[in-house]
């Protein structure tokens, strides 16, 4: 089967800084792969990359089989109008750090703004899921309610709601919980977690180790911008074998 993401020696540089050295990875559909790693690796350049919110400066990243942000004839990569990489773009799911909800809207109209802009749903076909949605993450009394009346945490799961809305085939998730006071992280998880056990494939860059022990398939462990560890959370996690990866995880565990 085709995964639904391939990193093939993904490098990334700002300027005469190495931010990403050759990333290979694999996420399969339905899969969960967490980044882990310290602050400055290139964990969250990688997962920008993916929805092509950084430019790679070489290798290949596909999603689903499409290269992303590129169009290859022959040898030569040609990238792709602004336009095209925005149509790719809306089957890509992101959630940040920070909520990026825009405070005059309510949860409701946060969530129905891009699939009416985006894709031309009406009003009514847009409000029906954005409903539902609510409903999933736990929020459905709280539709009318603005961003500055709910907690962080459930800003953040309007916030998932809300890139739900456009129905991606691939989640990302950017340290969604690192925000949040230590007792909204769970309510926050536990949206993540039903995601997963619903199907839905999704890459998560997370300092939550025990979330990424019981919920991904694989675990990453980035550092100074290499993959120098991954496979299965209990292995990676359990039993690195890499001694940088056993150091990051002895000041963490």
């Amino acid at each position: 089967m085709t995964p639904m993401v391939k990193a093939d020696q993904v490098v990334k540089n700002f300027g005469s800084l190495e931010v990403l050295k050759g990333i290979d990875l694999e996420v399969g559909a339905g899969e969960v792969l967490c980044l882990v790693g310290p602050s400055g690796s290139g964990k969250s350049t990688f997962l920008r990359c993916i929805n092509h919110l950084e430019k790679v400066d070489a290798g290949r990243l596909h999603v689903d089989g499409s290269l992303v942000g590129y169009r290859q004839k022959g040898d030569k990569l040609y990238e792709i109008s602004p336009k095209e990489a925005a149509r790719q773009r809306r089957e890509i799911g992101m959630v940040f750090q920070h909520f990026n909800l825009f405070p005059h809207r309510t949860a409701l109209e946060n969530i129905i703004e891009a699939p009416m802009l985006v894709k031309g749903e009406s009003r009514p076909t847009a409000t029906e899921r954005a409903r539902r949605l609510l409903e999933t993450v736990g929020l459905a009394a709280k539709a009318d309610a603005f961003p500055a009346q709910l907690s962080g945490g459930q800003q953040q799961r309007v916030a998932i709601a809300r890139a739900l809305a456009m129905e991606p085939k691939l989640m990302l998730f950017d340290e969604p919980t690192s925000a949040l006071d230590p007792e909204l992280v769970g309510e926050v998880l536990a949206v993540m977690r039903d995601l997963a056990e619903a199907g839905m494939t999704m890459v998560v860059v997370t300092h939550e180790m025990g979330f990424a022990r019981e919920v991904a398939d694989t675990v990453a462990f980035m550092d100074n911008g290499v993959v120098v560890e991954s496979g299965k959370p209990a292995d990676v996690l359990g039993a690195p074998t890499q001694q940088r990866t056993k150091d990051f995880l002895s000041k963490i565990l």
